[in-house]
């Protein structure tokens, strides 16, 4: 069992391209999906220090709140609600530079000032959940969060993105 990321110093694409591949490896023949969230949240939070992550799961017609990491949280967000039900309504992953501009916000926490949302899909592409991650300064997220934080949903999912990690091997202990 790995117990620490190696992540160095360096602008956010650096940080996501070193953690990914120590994800992958970490996820990696995990069968559980709540597992597989709560790993990713700690080591997301562990590595950019976001005002909150984590995820939440689709049950019935609601997402109901998983693993995470962060102040305390909304526990259950209708389809279409907020930005967590508007990225599984649109099955896209949604980016929110200002959360008081976003029609029918749900504050979970009033220190938020933008989010992100990206649906979990299993390998049918049935969305089984997202990953949500706020935080407290506006227009902290972008188009290189969505493209990495993507690629850690599909982990999440249980897809693999076989990629090597920067030493060449998968090992992240």
């Amino acid at each position: 069992m790995a117990e620490h990321l190696h992540i160095a110093a360096g602008d956010k694409d650096e940080r996501y391209r070193a953690l990914l591949p120590q994800l992958e490896a970490l996820l990696a023949g995990e069968p559980d999906p709540i597992a597989r969230m709560a790993n990713a949240a700690a080591a997301l939070a562990a590595t950019f220090g976001w005002l909150w992550v984590g995820c939440y799961r689709v049950i019935g017609d609601e997402l109901v709140l998983g693993p995470f990491q962060g102040p305390i949280a909304c526990t259950r967000i209708g389809h279409g609600k907020g930005v967590c039900g508007a990225a599984w309504a649109r099955n896209a992953t949604v980016v929110v530079p200002d959360v008081d501009a976003f029609p029918g916000h749900i504050a979970c926490s009033s220190a938020a000032r933008s989010e992100i949302v990206v649906p979990l899909r299993d390998a049918t592409g049935r969305v089984t959940g997202v990953l949500d991650v706020d935080h407290h300064l506006p227009a902290a997220f972008d188009a290189v969060d969505a493209a990495h934080l993507e690629a850690v949903a599909r982990l999440i999912g249980g897809i693999p993105l076989n990629i090597p990690s920067p030493d060449g091997t998968k090992d992240i202990a």
